[in-house]
């Protein structure tokens, strides 16, 4: 078929609202727990949560705002500033989980994203406090 195009998952769970609503339950947790909360921008959550958003927007085949404001995400860069542990990435993890779960996407949908989130989360540990 000529000028078909496969359907994106950002497209299958909505598109931006999908999203945006993701990324605000998440950062409900992330405000409630003391150790994700001192790792973002206390006076700027509303900056915060739409970058994040665009971020993932475009990471599931959306717009590509979040490039075209901030470049190349360079995650790992952009983390190195602040000491992630296995016990960081739990807890954000399962922030994310928690948001997923008041979302509720159909099951291959949130397979996908826990499976990013999974790998994601673990690319950002940069700090074991084992070896100092």
């Amino acid at each position: 078929m000529t000028g078909s195009r496969e359907q994106t998952l950002f497209d299958a769970v909505g598109g931006e609202t999908f999203f945006r609503r993701l990324v605000h339950e998440f950062y409900e947790r992330v405000w409630a727990d003391d150790v994700l909360r001192a790792m973002y921008p206390q006076e700027d959550r509303v900056g915060a949560e739409d970058r994040f958003s665009l971020f993932l927007m475009q990471y599931w085949g959306g717009p590509g705002t979040y490039s075209e404001q901030r470049g190349h995400p360079r995650l790992r860069m952009r983390h190195l500033p602040f000491p992630i542990d296995h016990d960081a990435r739990n807890r954000w993890i399962a922030s994310m989980t928690a948001a997923l779960d008041e979302l509720d996407p159909a099951p291959l949908h949130r397979a996908e994203l826990e499976d990013y989130f999974d790998r994601a989360a673990t690319a950002m540990v940069n700090h074991n406090p084992l070896f100092r």
